[in-house]
């Protein structure tokens, strides 16, 4: 797992092998990050299905709790298949928006 601080948010990217070591070294983590905004950007490399992206929902929970972003970038994934409410897109481009998106609306009071 590789964290990078980025300006406004916190980038976490995945070198393991598979999604269920990424998650450990992940949860792990992440104590020391809910008070930032977070991008977890899931390798084409790794296989991961609906049920293993879900795993994310309560952090992403946590973060919205906190007032902080959570968003899931993994180009492999049918968006329809989460809730509304967890931010998951194909693209770190796409993430970076949806960031810059929830910090205008916090501004807003929203």
């Amino acid at each position: 797992m590789k964290i990078e601080h980025k300006e406004g948010y916190v980038l976490i990217s995945s070198e393991e092998f598979s999604f269920s070591e990424f998650f450990t070294f992940f949860s792990n983590q992440h104590k020391d990050l809910t008070k930032n905004n977070v991008i977890i950007n899931i390798s084409s490399n790794l296989v991961a299905n609906e049920e293993e992206i879900s795993l994310f929902l309560e952090y992403a929970d946590i973060h919205r709790k906190n007032g902080t972003s959570f968003i899931v970038v993994y180009q492999n994934v049918d968006m329809d298949k989460f809730p509304e409410i967890f931010n998951i897109v194909p693209t770190l481009q796409e993430a970076e928006d949806v960031l810059e998106m929830e910090n205008i609306q916090r501004d807003l009071g929203f």
